[in-house]
């Protein structure tokens, strides 16, 4: 009886199994590369990278493929698989895939250990798209740890530099301190409804959060200090912009784009599903992170002559924009984040792509002043610069203005319009740093006047990065309506 019982057990669980095709299939070309790193690597340097491209481009290609698919939750409550879910995880692979070739040619350059840098960031791929299909707590802490622990391990891959060696010191420490708010926040959720499960958690506070209610306004100021950390919204940004300027240019690409995705995924599973009866308490705190990271995030940004600290604080400001459209606590709005932050991915990866495809022959690309006169060095790059700033900025007609525009109606829409208003303000007053760069680009007379001149491949494929800002501008419809679907009731 025990042995058919298990038997029942075991086919339950892996019922529905293919939905976390995705996953497997990266943990599998994770494994793959790593072996082929050890054991190929110096017959095919490129080894890693070429089974870590070709994994994410298949991974890329199942997930949209369950895109429009039932929705289901697999593996006793742990899992959920549903159209939010593979739209992250396809433009999650997306994003990573850029980030990995943009940053070859840097990496070999400057003997940073490549095969480590696609191995740790494929396990932290791993991590992100666990984390944004999560359906328990549990696996939110799992996933949380899977994306974290390789990307310090990966802030401090140039061990001779010191900056690296102390960004990933303090990364390390204050993702420690957000991790343990986190998980003392969900310990207590734990300690007021004893469920793990989010559907669950949420069901029992509507029968009977009222007997809680202490306990659980407790435990939701400690789960948003923890996502405002790894959302690096203000007043918990102090780790982003050292970092990012510490941080090798390759692994800043890679940190400022996906992992954003991740942390917008989880941040939605754990406030719109699990604590969507709290929503009055989470919106007073949502609201002030994101009114300071994107007011204080834009006017920050003004003072940086670096750029590195310049996109962060750049990410600053758009996460908060983000967080706007979470706090309309509507599913129009739960959309327009899902799309703002899908598209602020590809732009983020443009933006660093190009920083990590000029440093070239020990040369680093880190201050405003080093992209003077790039219109003259290579008129093309810059125009496809400007197009990233453009839409960073969100003027027509870059993707950039749509993706504000869907935000900033969802708060009206939800009778926030003072909100919008100074949403509208801060995005008048971000403009100028990104006017500013592209001024610079235009205007401004080169210090060094050699041409700047990329491979075939590196410049098809960043064209393709930026112009797609432009076509989704254009043509918006598409992904917004499959945005709209995934919240769809």
């Amino acid at each position: 009886m025990t042995l058919l019982q298990g038997k029942i057990n075991m086919t339950v669980l892996l019922e529905n199994i293919h939905l976390a095709a995705p996953e497997m299939i990266i943990l599998a070309t994770a494994c793959l590369a790593l072996l082929g790193d050890l054991f190929f690597r110096k017959r095919f340097p490129s080894v890693a990278f070429v089974i870590a491209c070709g994994g994410l481009v298949f991974t890329s290609v199942v997930s949209y493929l369950f895109v429009g698919q039932f929705s289901a939750v697999i593996l006793h409550g742990l899992f959920q698989s549903d159209d939010m879910a593979q739209l992250m995880k396809l433009f999650i692979c997306i994003t990573v895939f850029l980030c990995f070739f943009y940053s070859k040619q840097y990496n070999d350059e400057r003997k940073i250990p490549a095969g480590d840098y696609y191995i740790l960031g494929l396990f932290s791929t791993l991590g992100m798209m666990s984390l944004v299909s999560a359906h328990s707590l549990l696996t939110v802490y799992l996933g949380l740890e899977l994306v974290s622990l390789p990307l310090y391990a990966m802030t401090a891959m140039r061990r001779s530099d010191g900056d690296s060696s102390e960004a990933a010191l303090k990364y390390f420490v204050m993702g420690a301190i957000a991790s343990g708010l986190l998980l003392y926040g969900i310990s207590l959720v734990y300690a007021a409804t004893g469920l793990l499960d989010l559907h669950e958690v949420a069901n029992a506070i509507a029968m009977d959060g009222r007997l809680q209610a202490p306990l659980l306004s407790f435990a939701l100021v400690f789960i948003v200090a923890g996502l405002g950390f790894k959302l690096a919204a203000i007043p918990f940004h102090m780790w982003a912009p050292d970092v990012y300027e510490g941080a090798p240019t390759s692994v800043t690409l890679f940190i400022s784009s996906a992992p954003k995705i991740a942390a917008v995924g989880m941040t939605l599973r754990i406030l719109t599903l699990g604590l969507v009866d709290l929503a009055s308490q989470w919106q007073q705190l949502i609201l002030i992170l994101a009114l300071l990271s994107t007011g204080l995030g834009s006017v920050l940004a003004i003072a940086q002559s670096n750029l590195k600290r310049l996109l962060a604080y750049s990410t600053i400001a758009h996460l908060g924009y983000v967080l706007f459209g979470i706090l309309s606590a509507t599913d129009a709005g739960y959309a327009a984040s899902l799309y703002y932050v899908l598209i602020y991915a590809l732009m983020s990866a443009a933006a660093f792509g190009l920083l990590v495809l000029m440093s070239k022959s020990g040369i680093e690309i880190e201050q405003i002043d080093d992209l003077k006169g790039l219109n003259r060095r290579n008129p093309w790059l810059a125009f496809l610069m400007m197009i990233v700033m453009f839409s960073m900025a969100g003027v027509p007609p870059t993707v950039g203005f749509f993706t504000k525009l869907l935000v900033l109606k969802a708060l009206v829409d939800a009778h926030m319009t003072w909100v919008a208003v100074l949403g509208l303000l801060f995005a008048a007053i971000g403009a100028y740093y990104y006017l500013r760069i592209i001024k610079v680009m235009y205007f401004d007379e080169a210090i060094d006047e050699a041409p700047v001149r990329l491979t075939k491949t590196a410049n098809a494929i960043f064209s393709t990065n930026c112009l797609l800002l432009l076509f989704l501008g254009i043509f918006p419809s598409a992904l917004v309506t499959l945005c709209i679907n995934a919240f769809a009731n």
